[in-house]
């Protein structure tokens, strides 16, 4: 696959990029920060949120550190090959922009009974146009 160009980041890029981004955020840090523990600027963190900059193994294993999380944790979610083993299934899209709303809506639906989680839904499909039963690709 190619590294970027007029593609732009390669894909995982910018899923690795999106995790740092989700667990900064989910902690409580801000992109100084992050920088700070690891010697970078805010820009470069930056630039590895958005996978315009590749994070090098090693930096990549400080963030791990940092965050008290295993390696793979970054990978999460990744597909190594697109249906593989997927059959026909749809691949899910979280090419969406993680903010502090969207994490912790993600983290604080499991707690609802199922009949909430449901309403939620409903609601959250009305208010972004997409009707019951589909999404929004």
């Amino acid at each position: 696959m190619p590294r970027g160009g007029e593609d732009g980041p390669h894909p995982v890029d910018r899923h690795v990029g999106r995790r740092v981004c989700e667990k900064r955020i989910g902690l409580g840090y801000n992109q100084s920060d992050l920088g700070r523990a690891l010697g970078l600027t805010f820009q470069q963190i930056q630039k590895y949120e958005k996978g315009a900059n590749r994070i090098s193994a090693s930096k990549l294993w400080d963030i791990a550190r940092f965050f008290k999380v295993d390696i793979g944790y970054f990978f999460e979610g990744l597909a190594v090959q697109p249906g593989v083993g997927e059959g026909d299934a749809p691949a899910f899209d979280h090419d969406f922009p993680a903010t502090r709303y969207t994490i912790e809506i993600s983290r604080l639906a499991p707690a609802l009974p199922a009949r909430k989680q449901k309403l939620v839904l409903e609601m959250v499909r009305e208010m972004a146009g997409v009707p019951d039963g589909e999404d929004e690709t």
